[in-house]
């Protein structure tokens, strides 16, 4: 495997995105567009978020995870679960 020097790969921003930021925050300089839908929703109340269900729907609007600085590295531990969910039943 290929030795990183960076991690620039942890991080996209786009300003120019007619939804950026897409949650409400303090400061936007740090806000992390890498993820802009979540791939933890799928692990419902197990994603670690900070969200509500409306109406039977997961409503994420307050959180913040796939956004912040640490965001990338606490999605990539939860991507096993996620991968679990994934399977087909043989």
């Amino acid at each position: 495997m290929k030795e990183l020097k960076t991690t620039n790969y942890k991080f996209f921003q786009n300003r120019k995105c007619e939804f950026f930021p897409c949650h409400k925050v303090n400061d936007d300089s740090s806000f992390n567009c890498l993820f802009c839908f979540c791939p933890l929703f799928m692990l419902k109340d197990k994603c670690g978020g900070n969200f509500k269900y409306k109406d039977g729907i997961k409503d994420c609007s307050n959180c913040l995870i796939p956004h912040s600085k640490g965001g990338y590295d606490y999605i990539m531990t939860k991507m096993k679960d996620v991968i679990e969910k994934a399977k087909i039943d043989e």
